[in-house]
């Protein structure tokens, strides 16, 4: 079965008219010029109007072109027999024509109607007893129409469908393409809670499980230092439920309200020499900028990140913090003098155990067009480098700028060099 080029229905409406008006004028025409034949005509009309009504009362026509070639046969012979009794049949022919041309295929259509203008015109001159140019020019000229009309209809009808089908893939496309970014979006908010959450919950819970155990061993000989231990436990508690209150609303973290990095930075050295036993000193070097704020909570959280892993897990006993202004970037360098590891084989991230800094830190500088990189290797400590590229102030706001080229990754033996510049302080690396 060929599927048909469907039509609107007030097309359709139109042709059953016109095949409807056709057929009565024709039989009040027999029967109004008294023709002998008068009786005959209008019961061949009356035929004509039955086999006619078949087709649009049959669904079968509207899918099947063999169907509706067989209903054409026959609805052709009985137009026929009504063009032998009267030359007024010849107005049939026109709507015929257009019936052939929609219902049957290309050629077979083209060579229906052919036959329809032959038999109307060869009708008309035997009627008329006399072949006439007038006779031949009104058969052809319908049939030109017909066949320039439904082409065109069927041409434009493929051009609606073809963009029908364009728009429903392009709906679809898009309903994809929001699905995709809204998967995106949940994963990088769930990367962005992870690293929220090892970078000041975890860390904060591990600080607070370190001042306890501290406090558990001065007892009950110096409850003096236990007490003291206590109290900075509870701070400590106290600054990561404000930390969490704040990422969850994704906002600064509270260190950084009113108060550079580079204070905030401070004041990081200075709790943690406080509270663990490794002493921590901050230094800055270049002229202070006004830094986005990204830029900023990155500082800030790698840094805090950074000496989480070195109180828990170098042994260190001295660590630097540097922040550097350079021309066209901000570098953050961390320092210390404990165990190191080798950064070529680094602990698999565990649940249990942590692990997730390193990961951490990178997806930090790589969210920001920054650079990370790291020197270490066992028994002469670590020295960790962060460098964010920086645009030229417009407008008084400053944002990351991509610079690969310029600001790429720099190998361990620079970042040692420079981390050993900056923190001339006698710390072993």
């Amino acid at each position: 079965m060929n599927v048909l080029t469907p039509t609107t229905r007030p097309l359709a409406r139109c042709l059953h008219l016109l095949v409807a008006g056709l057929l009565a004028l024709t039989a009040a025409r027999a029967l109004v010029t008294h023709d002998p034949r008068a009786g005959a005509v209008v019961t061949v009309c009356a035929a004509v109007a039955g086999i006619y009504a078949v087709g649009p009362l049959t669904p079968l026509m509207s899918v099947s072109r063999r169907a509706a070639g067989w209903w054409l046969a026959g609805l052709g012979a009985v137009w026929l027999l009504l063009l032998a009794l009267t030359p007024d049949a010849v107005w049939l022919a026109f709507p015929l024509y257009f019936l052939q041309l929609h219902l049957l295929s290309r050629r077979g259509g083209l060579g229906a109607v052919a036959a329809t203008a032959v038999a109307a015109i060869t009708a008309f001159a035997v009627h008329e007893q006399a072949f006439s140019p007038a006779g031949a020019v009104g058969p052809a000229l319908g049939a030109a129409v017909a066949v320039a009309v439904v082409w065109g209809y069927q041409a434009l009808y493929r051009e609606s469908e073809q963009r029908r089908r364009l728009i429903e893939e392009l709906t679809a496309t898009r309903a994809d393409l929001a699905t995709a970014q809204h998967t995106a979006g949940v994963l990088a908010e769930r990367e962005r809670l992870a690293r929220e959450i090892h970078d000041t919950l975890a860390q904060g819970l591990s600080s607070i499980q370190l001042l306890l155990r501290a406090a558990e061993r001065a007892l009950p000989k110096r409850p003096e230092a236990a007490g003291a231990h206590v109290v900075q436990a509870r701070q400590a508690a106290v600054d990561n439920l404000a930390e969490a209150r704040r990422f969850v609303a994704a906002l600064s973290p509270p260190a950084l309200e009113g108060t550079t990095v580079a204070g905030a930075l401070e004041r990081l050295c200075a709790t943690t020499s406080a509270q663990h036993p490794v002493t921590v000193r901050f230094r800055r070097t270049g002229t202070p900028l006004t830094l986005p704020t990204a830029v900023e909570v990155a500082l800030l959280r790698i840094a805090q990140s950074a000496l989480s892993n070195t109180v828990r897990h170098s042994g260190a006993r001295s660590g630097t913090v540097t922040l550097s202004y350079l021309d066209d970037a901000v570098a953050l360098d961390v320092v210390d003098d404990g165990t190191g590891f080798d950064p070529e084989r680094p602990g698999a991230p565990d649940p249990a155990a942590g692990g997730f800094g390193i990961a951490g830190m990178r997806a930090r500088t790589r969210a920001l067009d920054g650079a990370l990189a790291i020197e270490s290797s066992p028994g002469r400590g670590t020295a960790l480098s962060a460098r964010f590229p920086l645009r030229a102030t417009e407008a008084g706001n400053e944002h990351p700028v991509r610079d690969e080229h310029r600001n790429g990754h720099r190998d361990a033996n620079e970042v040692r060099t420079e981390s050993e510049s900056r923190c001339r302080d006698g710390s072993k690396v």
